[in-house]
């Protein structure tokens, strides 16, 4: 079963710029991971939202251990507000099939 995350990134007000293009960087290789079917980036007043979608638990563990996640999570911890805040969700789908859900 397709695995959601929704992940909050806030980083220091005078380090916006430098979080928001580490993940930028980081997201070809993290698309390329075996089970990654969505990693999106999406940036808001002082805040980016990373919304992804795996296809199974084990594809959602591996990104975690891997290198990529780990080097970047790495990479930006210091120029983060506060840490990063990770939700892993299930569908709850409602109304229309084609805009209530993730598909």
């Amino acid at each position: 079963m397709p695995i959601t995350v929704v992940a909050t990134i806030t980083p220091k007000p005078d380090r916006f710029d430098a979080v928001r293009d580490s993940f930028a960087e980081a997201i070809p290789a993290v698309h390329e991971e075996d089970g990654c079917e969505l990693y999106a980036l999406h940036a808001g007043k002082g805040v980016l939202v990373m919304v992804e979608r795996w296809r199974d638990g084990a594809a959602l563990e591996a990104h975690g251990a891997g290198t990529t996640f780990n080097q970047l999570s790495e990479g930006v911890k210091d120029d983060l507000a506060e840490p990063l805040v990770v939700h892993i969700l299930e569908p709850v789908p409602a109304g229309d099939p084609a805009k209530g859900a993730l598909s």
